[in-house]
Protein backbone atom coordinates (compact mmCIF):
# COMPACT_ATOMS: atom_id res chain seq x y z
CA UNK A 1 0.00 0.00 0.00
CA UNK A 2 1.06 3.44 -0.74
CA UNK A 3 0.80 5.92 1.66
CA UNK A 4 -1.01 9.26 0.13
CA UNK A 5 -0.01 12.79 1.98
CA UNK A 6 -3.57 12.91 3.49
CA UNK A 7 -3.08 9.27 5.13
CA UNK A 8 0.26 10.10 6.38
CA UNK A 9 -1.17 13.10 7.95
CA UNK A 10 -4.25 11.51 9.35
CA UNK A 11 -1.96 9.05 10.74
CA UNK A 12 0.02 11.99 11.95
CA UNK A 13 -2.72 13.01 13.81
CA UNK A 14 -3.10 9.80 16.18
CA UNK A 15 0.97 10.35 17.44
CA UNK A 16 0.89 10.87 21.20
CA UNK A 17 3.94 11.70 23.54
CA UNK A 18 6.06 9.13 25.09
CA UNK A 19 9.59 9.26 26.58
CA UNK A 20 12.15 6.99 25.65
CA UNK A 21 14.97 6.37 27.86
CA UNK A 22 18.50 5.40 27.59
CA UNK A 23 19.71 2.92 31.17
CA UNK A 24 23.36 2.93 31.51
CA UNK A 25 25.61 1.15 33.23
CA UNK A 26 27.74 3.06 36.06
CA UNK A 27 31.14 1.76 37.57
CA UNK A 28 29.36 0.88 40.57
CA UNK A 29 27.59 -2.33 38.64
CA UNK A 30 30.07 -4.85 38.67
CA UNK A 31 30.94 -4.11 42.84
CA UNK A 32 29.92 -6.82 44.88
CA UNK A 33 26.08 -7.06 46.13
CA UNK A 34 24.43 -5.22 43.06
CA UNK A 35 22.54 -8.23 42.15
CA UNK A 36 20.00 -8.00 44.67
CA UNK A 37 19.33 -4.56 43.74
CA UNK A 38 19.45 -5.39 39.65
CA UNK A 39 16.78 -8.22 40.36
CA UNK A 40 14.47 -5.25 42.25
CA UNK A 41 15.42 -3.04 39.20
CA UNK A 42 14.01 -5.53 37.05
CA UNK A 43 10.91 -6.69 39.12
CA UNK A 44 9.94 -3.15 39.35
CA UNK A 45 10.02 -2.99 35.86
CA UNK A 46 7.67 -6.14 34.86
CA UNK A 47 5.16 -4.39 37.05
CA UNK A 48 5.44 -0.56 35.28
CA UNK A 49 5.05 -3.12 32.27
CA UNK A 50 1.98 -4.84 32.98
CA UNK A 51 0.38 -1.37 34.33
CA UNK A 52 1.18 0.13 31.01
CA UNK A 53 3.22 2.78 32.37
CA UNK A 54 6.40 1.34 30.85
CA UNK A 55 4.85 0.33 27.26
CA UNK A 56 8.19 -1.39 25.92
CA UNK A 57 11.32 -2.96 28.04
CA UNK A 58 14.70 -4.50 26.28
CA UNK A 59 17.45 -5.30 28.66
CA UNK A 60 20.46 -5.05 26.89
CA UNK A 61 23.34 -7.58 27.56
CA UNK A 62 26.02 -7.21 24.88
CA UNK A 63 29.05 -6.15 27.38
CA UNK A 64 28.29 -2.02 26.23
CA UNK A 65 27.58 0.76 29.01
CA UNK A 66 23.88 0.33 27.87
CA UNK A 67 21.78 -1.97 30.13
CA UNK A 68 18.57 -1.34 28.26
CA UNK A 69 16.21 1.05 26.77
CA UNK A 70 12.77 1.37 26.79
CA UNK A 71 9.50 3.72 26.38
CA UNK A 72 7.42 4.93 29.37
CA UNK A 73 3.74 6.12 28.57
CA UNK A 74 4.68 9.17 30.46
CA UNK A 75 6.10 12.53 29.59
CA UNK A 76 9.83 13.19 30.10
CA UNK A 77 9.19 14.92 33.73
CA UNK A 78 7.17 11.97 35.19
CA UNK A 79 9.72 9.54 33.52
CA UNK A 80 12.81 11.25 35.44
CA UNK A 81 10.65 10.82 38.62
CA UNK A 82 10.39 7.38 38.03
CA UNK A 83 13.57 6.55 36.70
CA UNK A 84 14.88 8.42 40.22
CA UNK A 85 13.15 6.17 42.61
CA UNK A 86 14.06 3.16 40.21
CA UNK A 87 16.14 0.89 42.64
CA UNK A 88 19.43 0.80 40.36
CA UNK A 89 19.61 4.73 39.90
CA UNK A 90 19.05 4.98 43.53
CA UNK A 91 22.01 2.70 44.26
CA UNK A 92 24.08 4.54 41.41
CA UNK A 93 24.20 1.24 39.62
CA UNK A 94 22.55 2.71 36.44
CA UNK A 95 22.03 6.31 35.02
CA UNK A 96 19.71 7.29 32.56
CA UNK A 97 18.85 9.67 29.76
CA UNK A 98 15.49 10.73 28.58
CA UNK A 99 13.66 11.82 24.86
CA UNK A 100 10.65 13.16 24.45
CA UNK A 101 9.61 11.08 21.39
CA UNK A 102 6.63 10.16 19.53
CA UNK A 103 4.51 6.72 18.97
CA UNK A 104 1.45 6.03 17.20
CA UNK A 105 -1.46 3.84 19.87
CA UNK A 106 -1.30 0.40 19.10
CA UNK A 107 2.32 0.02 18.04
CA UNK A 108 3.68 -3.13 19.04
CA UNK A 109 6.71 -5.44 18.91
CA UNK A 110 6.25 -8.58 16.32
Amino acid sequence: MDYTDAMMMDRLKQARLYTAFILKKTPHFTEPGTDKIIWEHGRRNMKLNSEGILAVVCPINDGSEVSGIGIFAADPDETRRILDSDPGVKAGIFSYEVHECRGFPGNALP
